[in-house]
């Protein structure tokens, strides 16, 4: 039996964005008593756009991270507030805009017996613990921060596995993902 090309092209056309859409995890949170409706302006926190914090090793340079990916996101984000319908503050700002880069190192680990309930007698397994599965992985979190006179009252985290030997591209398009897929979820449905 022969597949025609069109349909191993349009079955991989379907896979492709679910594939990319699973790399990032976005999670949005709210204030709930704060009304969004009348929010039409923006503005940088006065402080500087945001930070990076770094904990994976001792030779980490969140400076250095910084100055790479700052561009980056100021870009992506000044673009998704313009497609929000929100513009830039001459005066001001109905919403102020901080973000976060977390880079971190997260392992986890599971090992022979450990789903096991213990045995009666000394609350130990009946055999040696042994691991069976460990992960280490590089892990990124995006943090954006929409502040207004009380405080925060829109917050959007994004987090993906990062592989240390991705190009620069690659990791230029997970940050341009993160800032879309969280600010797609602004305003919030209240």
């Amino acid at each position: 039996m022969r597949v025609p090309v069109w349909a191993v092209a349009a079955a991989i056309a379907l896979a492709v964005p679910s594939l990319v859409a699973a790399r990032v995890d976005v999670k949005v949170g709210f204030d709930k008593s704060f009304d969004f409706k009348p929010m039409r302006t923006w503005a940088w926190n006065p402080g500087g756009p945001g930070e990076v914090k770094m904990a994976r090793t001792k030779d980490d340079d969140p400076d250095a991270m910084q100055k790479r990916t700052m561009p980056i996101i100021v870009e992506a984000i000044t673009a998704s507030m313009a497609q929000r319908g929100l513009k830039p503050a001459t005066g001001a700002p109905d919403l102020t805009v901080t973000y976060y880069l977390l880079l971190t190192t997260s392992m986890s680990a599971q090992t022979l017996g450990q789903f096991l309930p213990a045995t009666t007698a000394w609350g130990l397994p009946p055999f040696e613990q042994a691991t069976q599965s460990i992960s280490i992985m590089n892990r990124g979190s995006f943090v954006i921060d929409l502040s207004a006179a009380p405080g925060v009252v829109w917050r959007g985290v994004a987090q993906a596995n990062i592989k240390m030997d991705a190009d620069s591209k690659s990791r230029e398009a997970l940050l341009r993902e993160a800032v879309r897929d969280l600010l797609r979820r602004y305003p919030p449905r209240q």
